[in-house]
């Protein structure tokens, strides 16, 4: 069964960190780009940071300066390092992933289950 783990999630003050890992396993041939998206409650999902096979990130604007997406091929992992969290980056926070499966299939879309990260005094 193919699947992405995530982990690290959890409640920090305001300016603390905090490491989100995803793991893709599975009958998986290879793995396009990875990326974390969030949604906050009332509010539609948003891209925060993505990543191709290759290590080009690119991050949303409210994140610049401040959140860092990195990955290990060798490990099909992806991973977001937050610093500076302000309390408006509370949100549920879901790993994507362009997979290619066993027997040439793909490209498919792939989430992860969802990891909550609350920022509050």
């Amino acid at each position: 069964q193919v699947q992405l783990v995530e982990s690290g999630g959890g409640s920090v003050q305001p300016g603390g960190s905090l490491r989100l890992s995803c793991a893709a396993s599975g009958s998986i041939v290879s793995i396009g780009a990875m990326g974390w998206y969030r949604q906050a409650p009332g509010k539609e999902r948003e891209l925060v940071a993505r990543i191709t096979s290759s290590g080009r990130a690119k991050d949303a604007e409210f994140v610049k300066g401040r959140f860092t997406i990195s990955r290990d091929n060798a490990k099909n992992t992806v991973y977001l390092q937050m610093n500076s969290l302000k309390p408006e980056d509370t949100a549920v926070y879901y790993c994507h992933a362009v997979l290619f499966l066993a027997a040439g299939t793909g490209p498919y879309d792939y989430w992860g289950q969802g990891t909550q990260v609350t920022v509050s005094s």
